[in-house]
């Protein structure tokens, strides 16, 4: 094994710390090389990403129907406005 050179320091509450140390006390390693081994066998699941991926098409599509919204809006904004333009021409 490689000889570790690099920190990355991770806060943790006291009771975390505590966790940690047992599991790794349980598995008779050290804190540090229960650590990486941990983030080294961490693997996002298939529903992380399939969760991930619903979000980003829920951001896109929340976007393109802000966007419609906003067009019909206007769109309306302006015919009412043609509307008051020609009852306002048959007033006279």
């Amino acid at each position: 094994m490689a000889t570790a050179t690099e920190r990355i320091p991770v806060l943790v509450t006291a009771k975390e710390k505590a966790t940690i140390a047992k599991m790794a006390q349980d598995a008779q390693l050290s804190m540090g090389e229960f650590l990486r081994r941990a983030a080294a066998s961490f693997r996002p699941s298939e529903e992380e990403q399939l969760l991930e991926g619903m979000i980003d098409q829920m951001l896109k599509t929340t976007t393109q129907a802000s966007a419609a919204i906003d067009d019909a809006l206007a769109f309306v904004d302006a015919s009412n406005q043609r509307i008051a333009s020609l009852e306002s021409g048959r007033a006279h």
